[in-house]
C-alpha cells in the first residue's frame, strides 16, 4: 500500500503528482491538521500564524489515477479514518456569524478511547474529511476553497464507510485529501471543527464516460449532492439541478415530477456557512436510495 506524505497547498493541474497509481490499489494518506501542526498550545492562537489561505488547509498528495480523463468520474471508497490523540479549536476575529463577539482564541481538545473531552463534557469523536477532491481544469484553487471538483467541502458524512464521486476534469485526476476534523457540526459556525492530524486509507476506482458536473456522497441510505457558491440560493439552484437531472436520468421519472418527489423526499443539509469569510457556502442535497431503480452513479 502506498503511503501519502507530501502535502499541497492548493487544487491545480499543476502540481506534480507524487506518485501513480492503479484504479483499486489502496492509499495511506498522512494528513496534517489545517494549521500544518503549527498550533502547539493554547497561548499559540491563528492571530500568530499569519494565516491566509494559501497556506492553510494542506492536502496530502496529489496521486494520479493511471486511466483517469476528464469526462470520467472517480471513486473514492474511505475504509479506515484515524486521528491523533489531541485535537485543536480556534477562532478568529473575522469568521463566523458571532465573530464580533469572539476574537482569537485556542482551545486543545483531549481525545481518548474515541471520546473528545470539551471542559466537562465529554462526547464521541466522528472523525471527517474536511478538504478532498480532484485538479480542476481551470485556475488554481487554494485548498481552502470549495467548488465543483471538491475541495474544502466539510461535509461532515465523509468520514468511514462512505463512498465518493468526483468529476475527472484533468488527466490522471490528480487525488488530494487533507484537513480532517476529529468532530465538527453542520455549518462549521466558527470557522473549525476539532482539527487534527489523521491517517486516511482509501480505495479509488474509475466508472468511465460518466458525465457528472458536482462531487456526490453516497452513505449506506443516501446520495447527497454537493454544491457550492457565495449565496445560499446559488448553491440551492446547483445542488437542485445535478440531483434532479441524476434522478430523471435513473428513474424514467419526468422534471416535475422529480421536483415533486424531491420537495417531499429530499433534504437539503449545510456542510459550511461560516461567513463572512471569503469561503463559499457549502452545502449538501440528499435523495434516498431507491432499490427499484439501478444506482444514481455506476455499480456497487
Amino acid at each position: 500500500m502506498k503511503v501519502i506524505e507530501d502535502q499541497v497547498y492548493k487544487f491545480s493541474n499543476d502540481n506534480k503528482p507524487c506518485c501513480h497509481v492503479q484504479p483499486g490499489e489502496m492509499l495511506l494518506f498522512e494528513t496534517k491538521d489545517c494549521f500544518s501542526n503549527r498550533i502547539t498550545s493554547e497561548d499559540v492562537t491563528m492571530a500568530d500564524l499569519d494565516y491566509g489561505y494559501d497556506v492553510a488547509n494542506p492536502a496530502a498528495g496529489p496521486v494520479f489515477v493511471d486511466g483517469a480523463e476528464p469526462g470520467d468520474v472517480l471513486v473514492v471508497d474511505i475504509l479506515d479514518l484515524t486521528v491523533a490523540d489531541e485535537g485543536t479549536i480556534s477562532t478568529d476575529d473575522h469568521c463566523g456569524p458571532l465573530y464580533e463577539t469572539t476574537g482569537y482564541q485556542t482551545k486543545k481538545i483531549p481525545i481518548k478511547d474515541g471520546f473528545a473531552q470539551f471542559n466537562e463534557v465529554k462526547f464521541p469523536i466522528k472523525p471527517m474529511i474536511g478538504v478532498i477532491g480532484c485538479a480542476p481544469d481551470g485556475d488554481d484553487v487554494i485548498d481552502g476553497y470549495v467548488g465543483n471538483y471538491g475541495g474544502n467541502m466539510d461535509n461532515k458524512l465523509i468520514g468511514k464507510g462512505a463512498r465518493l464521486y468526483f468529476p475527472v476534469r484533468v488527466p490522471g485526476a490528480l487525488l488530494q485529501m487533507g484537513d480532517v476534523h476529529a468532530a465538527m457540526g453542520d455549518a462549521e459556525l466558527c470557522g473549525t471543527g476539532i482539527e487534527i492530524p489523521a491517517r486516511i486509507t482509501v480505495r479509488t476506482q474509475l466508472i468511465k464516460n460518466f458525465a457528472l458536473n458536482w462531487p456526490v456522497l453516497e452513505t449506506a441510505d443516501k446520495w447527497y449532492v454537493n454544491a457550492s457558491a457565495q449565496e445560499f440560493d446559488e448553491a440551492l439552484m446547483a445542488a437542485s439541478k445535478e440531483l434532479q437531472r441524476l434522478l430523471m436520468d435513473v428513474t424514467g421519472w419526468s422534471a416535475v415530477e422529480t421536483y415533486m418527489y424531491m420537495s417531499v423526499q429530499c433534504d437539503v443539509e449545510l456542510n459550511q456557512a461560516c461567513k463572512p469569510c471569503e469561503v463559499q457556502l457549502s452545502l449538501r442535497f440528499g435523495a434516498p436510495k431507491l432499490p427499484q431503480f439501478k444506482p444514481l452513479i455506476g455499480q456497487r
